[in-house]
């Protein structure tokens, strides 16, 4: 299938499932403005590479303008070439940077290097985003990453916390995240690939090994396995942290420091 072809089923075969909700999550958390720059931030996996084409196809009915921000975090030189080939095949102009991202976290977080990783990451795109002008980094987090997130939080971090479709960055003044693709469903951005027959870059990170054991994928497994008798189990936990009821928390944290319910009553 030719980059034109794939590029046209956003619009045909996956309108509903793909662009539609893309439209919706930009509309409803404003995630996108004229003349606004934005860096999409490609990873060279399935979903980073959706969302530049989905980004691409905002523009024609937004004014804003698009950098497709790739970092080499110490791939492989097949996974670099995959990413090229990839990138060059669906019309995207790819600007990439190398770093070592992936060795430094696999020396000095060898056992758990994800967060480490993903903070290192963020940091690096921001800062190379900056330095095009950009005011907006995107990235391709999806409705089941959302989803699983908000219950990592509460098995493995003991706080009930979401991830958030938009935010502005701590260190970067003037910059924002966004996530585009926050109401679209991985299997139907798996059912895209599959349609267009595509091949995109695997992961090359130290716990690619372990990946079946991340705590990520155990929480997924928990929801799928919850789902299959219960279809709303993924949305009941994410409209979990949209419908909080601050007066049935034993505690919380704001810009002021933690609070008890107890301050409540005395």
């Amino acid at each position: 299938m030719t980059g034109q072809d794939i590029r046209r089923t956003l619009q045909r075969e996956f309108a509903r499932t793909l662009r539609k909700p893309f439209a919706q999550a930009v509309k409803q958390y404003r995630l996108v403005r004229p003349g606004d720059k934005i860096a999409v931030c490609i990873s060279g996996g399935k979903d980073s590479m959706l969302l530049a084409l989905l980004m691409q196809d905002l523009q024609h009915t937004v004014d804003f303008s698009l950098v497709f921000l790739a970092m080499d975090p110490g791939y492989t030189p097949e996974g670099r070439a995959r990413l090229e080939a990839n990138a060059a095949h669906l019309g995207l102009p790819l600007e990439i940077f190398d770093t070592n991202v992936l060795r430094v976290a696999g020396n000095h977080a060898a056992e758990h290097p994800c967060f480490l990783c993903a903070k290192m990451r963020r940091g690096h795109l921001y800062a190379e985003a900056q330095k095009r002008g950009c005011n907006k980094i995107a990235l391709g987090h999806h409705y089941d990453d959302a989803v699983s997130t908000v219950l990592m939080g509460l098995l493995y971090g003991g706080q009930v916390q979401a991830m958030l479709p938009r935010l502005a960055a701590k260190n970067y003044p003037g910059m924002e995240l966004i996530r585009p693709m926050y109401h679209i469903r991985e299997r139907d951005v798996q059912a895209w690939v599959q349609h267009c027959g595509l091949d995109f870059v695997s992961c090359d990170c130290p716990a690619k090994e372990l990946e079946h054991d991340t705590k990520r994928a155990a929480v997924r497994t928990l929801i799928d396995t919850l789902a299959a008798d219960n279809p709303q189990v993924g949305a009941n936990i994410l409209n979990a942290v949209k419908n909080v009821d601050t007066q049935k928390l034993l505690g919380w944290r704001d810009e002021t420091g933690f609070h008890s319910f107890l301050d409540r009553l005395e």
